[in-house]
């Protein structure tokens, strides 16, 4: 089974005091670290276990400059067979953009399965994986927790909301968008990645794709980012639940929220 996961670098943010760039449209990342995108790292795992079972090959691909290939070292110490980098040439790219590039790639690759993260962690979104499919006119499914491949279909299940799962089968080809929990992520050594640093590794730049001005031209627009409003710390209420009851109602009235 040949297998392409797209990934994406994403900063840390977590316990950092984070600051608004001079722009007002993102954060400063200069000083921040990077790692790979958690759900595109359940993919990448996903990926390399069917290889392992079913044989075939894992190609991993970014968008991104040279310090993104961090995520493709870590993609080929994990087991990945090919690696695609392509340059965004400094472009601002949207998920519109981003999915019609992977697309473009993608379509010169000899593949049985897609996989992407649900969601990405930097901007929460969860559009690449769907996009993509569109652009490549695929059977998709997304918040993928099991994969079961047989023949030419693939037994899968779908998280749903309220802790329910939907068990069902998708033509092959197909593209599933990951959630977290699928597997366990194996530990990728810091050796591990020197090694890989010694593997083929593909660069595309953007141009070369021949993809037209519109099909890059971002349709998301960042008006302001800001931090959220400082409202004061939690409130504790006191009392037995009628008198906790009560006091909810009347908070929840004096802000002005409709019951």
């Amino acid at each position: 089974m040949n297998i392409v996961v797209c990934a994406k670098r994403v900063p840390i943010t977590q316990e950092v005091d984070l600051e608004i760039d001079q722009n007002g449209k993102d954060i400063k990342k200069d000083a921040l670290p990077f790692t790979i995108n958690e759900w595109d790292n359940y993919a990448l795992e996903e990926a390399v276990r069917l290889k392992e079972r079913l044989g075939g090959t894992v190609t991993a691909i970014t968008v991104g400059d040279e310090e993104d290939e961090e995520v493709l070292r870590r993609a080929q110490a994990m087991g990945a067979d090919r690696a695609i980098r392509v340059a965004p040439d400094g472009r601002a790219l949207d998920a519109f953009g981003l999915s019609g590039i992977l697309a473009q790639v993608i379509r010169e690759i000899d593949f049985d399965l897609i996989l992407t993260g649900v969601q990405a962690e930097d901007d929460n979104y969860g559009l690449i994986g769907i996009m993509l499919a569109e652009h490549l006119n695929l059977a998709h499914a997304a918040v993928v927790t099991a994969i079961e491949p047989e023949e030419r279909t693939a037994k899968i299940k779908v998280e749903l909301e309220g802790g329910l799962d939907e068990i069902s089968r998708i033509n092959l080809p197909a593209l599933l968008t990951i959630q977290t929990g699928i597997n366990e992520p194996r530990y990728v050594s810091v050796m591990a990645v020197r090694k890989a640093r010694k593997k083929e590794l593909e660069v595309r730049d953007i141009n070369s794709l021949g993809l037209a001005p519109e099909e890059l031209s971002p349709r998301i627009m960042t008006l302001e980012v800001y931090p959220p409003a400082d409202t004061g710390g939690a409130v504790m209420l006191e009392g037995g639940p009628p008198r906790i009851a009560e006091e909810i109602i009347r908070i929840v009235r004096e802000t002005g929220v409709n019951l």
